[in-house]
């Protein structure tokens, strides 16, 4: 539904790739030390621990407060510390195991990514914090460890699943997309014409309003998710005074007020429709 005929072509191609596995052998090194860390890498026992490390971190992570004492921040950067050093091993012990053969692996190169990733932020975020830098940007930098937790989707097959989902419905989603932008046009044209002249009040500001093409957009982007509709309704069945003007000189034939017998197809029609679309 809503693809095209190369789009379901490659929908049945991804749903194919989905589906086969690679059953090719990493080759086992040669020198004692390397065989030794194939081993460990390899066995299942290391992933479920290295899973273990970047659960615990989520949850060190989550401790974070605002507000939290010199000392808890302290105890919280030691943590923060051990496990980068976990992961920074990890990396090492898997790239002496695999060789050159660890970047042909995708779920290796992602978390080599965010291994370096940690590590940079967390040697930035030291230095920002003694040379004074900005707070908000040292807190940038802090978000970087956050993706340590994205290493979770490696061992959970559901999240894979859905991942995979979603990658085989983005032709769909993106002719949708263009659906709901044709429909949002459409009425931002309507809505320029009729009420482009509307006093602001109510749900109308600077804005939201209809007064322009891109603010009459970020209205009906807003009303698409049924928020805030009520207020931009009020704001456009206004039509006694003193809350408009019938008599100020505009092109429409109402000055600054509004009309409720337009206002209200109007609107109701855009939820309904955005809502089947959506």
């Amino acid at each position: 539904m809503f693809m095209t005929e190369d789009q379901k072509k490659y929908y049945n191609a991804m749903k194919k790739m989905g589906t086969k596995k690679p059953t090719k052998a990493l080759p086992r090194p040669r020198f004692a030390l390397g065989r030794f860390l194939f081993d460990v890498t390899t066995s299942q026992k290391f992933d479920v621990l290295i899973m273990i490390c970047i659960f615990l971190n989520m949850l060190c992570m989550c401790l974070e407060h605002y507000n939290q004492s010199e000392h808890f921040d302290r105890v919280l950067g030691y943590i923060n510390h051990f496990f980068v050093a976990v992961f920074t091993i990890e990396c090492v012990m898997k790239l002496v195991a695999l060789n050159f053969k660890y970047f042909t692996i995708p779920w290796n190169v992602f978390d080599f990514v965010i291994v370096i990733a940690s590590i940079l932020g967390q040697t930035l975020g030291e230095l920002m914090a003694k040379f004074f830098v900005n707070p908000t940007l040292l807190r940038v930098v802090r978000v970087a460890r956050v993706g340590r937790i994205l290493r979770l989707v490696k061992g959970a097959k559901g999240i894979r699943t859905l991942l995979f989902a979603l990658a085989v419905s983005m032709p769909a989603l993106f002719n949708i997309g263009l659906l709901l932008f044709l429909v949002m046009f459409i009425y931002s044209i309507f809505g320029m014409s009729f009420f482009g002249y509307v006093r602001k009040s109510a749900g109308l500001t600077d804005l939201f309003n209809f007064e322009t093409f891109p603010n009459s957009m970020i209205v009906l982007f807003q009303m698409c998710t049924t928020a805030g509709w009520s207020g931009v309704y009020q704001g456009l069945t206004n039509d006694q005074p003193p809350d408009c003007d019938p008599t100020l000189s505009t092109p429409s034939n109402k000055g600054d007020c509004g009309d409720a017998a337009i206002a209200t197809p109007f609107l109701v029609t855009y939820v309904i429709i955005t809502s089947l679309v959506v």
